[in-house]
Formats: structure tokens, C-alpha cells, sequence
């Protein structure tokens, strides 16, 4: 998959509760849970958002509880990725069944800068920062990862195990 957009960095250890705040957990829809995206680092910080923008986040993104809300709200947000140093692992997980890729660069990620424009391709695992020119890679999404992905997170690839495609 190829990922195209501007970015919008946020630090380390941003939790699931800056991700998506608990008072906003009353839905599951993706798009309401969006506009509520980083409420909770920053009040209307979601308003900066277009879709197709990409997230880079620091050290330890998607800390603190077990949330699948919070990369729905990433999702409903119109961000369709997330780029990062590192990612906390149930966050990870999460992220993956519920068809949000991330791409982990470590500390290649302090090469992009909030408001540049970047290139991924998740298949081969190049980051191209089209402002700056910089180029990162790190490792490419597995082809078992990208059929979740491609299938729109775990539920949509079980379904279409289960229905023989």
C-alpha cells in the first residue's frame, strides 16, 4: 500500500486516553470517535487534520489501556497510517485488527518534521519525506499483516476466510 500525506507529529508515550479520551468511549463508530482524535493531548487538535494526513508519533504511541477505540479514532480522523518510533504492543496489535498500519523507524523518525510531506510504501518499508528529501527505511509490512490490512482488519479477513475468498 502507498500512503501519501502531511504530516502531524505528536511526542512520546501518548497514551490511548490523549488518543481518544474515556468520555468519548459512548460510540464505536470511526468517524464520530474521529473528531474527537487527541482530544485529550490537545483540544481540537483533530481540526488540523485532512484526510490522508499521517501521523508520526514518538517513543511508546498507544500506551496506557487496551482501547480498540483509539485506532478506530485515528482511522475516523482520516489518518490512514501512522509512522513511529515505537508502539506500545497491545496498541500494535490493536491497531492492526482494526486495519490501521504503522510503520516502526525508531529514531529515523527525527528526520520528519511536523507539517512535511511524506511518502510510504508498506510493502517495501520506504518513508520519503518529499519536503526535505530524507529517506528511511525500515521493515516492510508481511504479506500476513497487509492481508488483514487489505481485508479491513481482523474481522473482514476471518469473514473472508470463512467464506472461501
Amino acid at each position: 500500500m502507498i500512503y501519501k500525506g502531511k504530516v502531524h507529529k505528536v511526542g512520546e508515550h501518548v497514551d490511548t486516553d490523549a488518543i481518544i479520551p474515556a468520555r468519548f468511549l459512548v460510540t464505536a463508530d470511526p468517524v464520530k470517535l474521529g473528531e474527537n482524535c487527541m482530544a485529550g493531548l490537545e483540544e481540537g487538535w483533530v481540526s488540523r487534520v485532512n484526510k490522508g494526513d499521517i501521523l508520526v508519533a514518538g517513543r511508546n504511541f498507544g500506551c496506557g489501556s487496551s482501547r480498540e477505540h483509539a485506532p478506530l479514532a485515528i482511522l475516523g480522523a482520516g489518518m490512514p497510517v501512522v509512522v513511529g518510533h515505537s508502539f506500545a504492543r497491545i496498541f500494535y496489535r490493536n491497531a492492526f485488527n482494526m486495519g490501521l498500519p504503522l510503520m516502526e523507524v525508531d529514531d529515523a523518525m527525527d528526520a520528519i518534521n511536523d507539517g512535511d510531506e511524506i511518502k510510504i510504501d508498506t510493502a517495501t518499508g520506504r518513508i520519503r519525506d518529499l519536503t526535505n528529501g530524507a529517506e528511511i527505511v525500515c521493515p516492510p509490512l508481511p504479506e500476513s499483516m497487509s492481508k488483514i490490512l487489505e481485508s479491513g482488519g481482523l474481522v473482514g479477513y476471518v469473514k473472508q476466510r470463512l467464506e472461501g475468498k
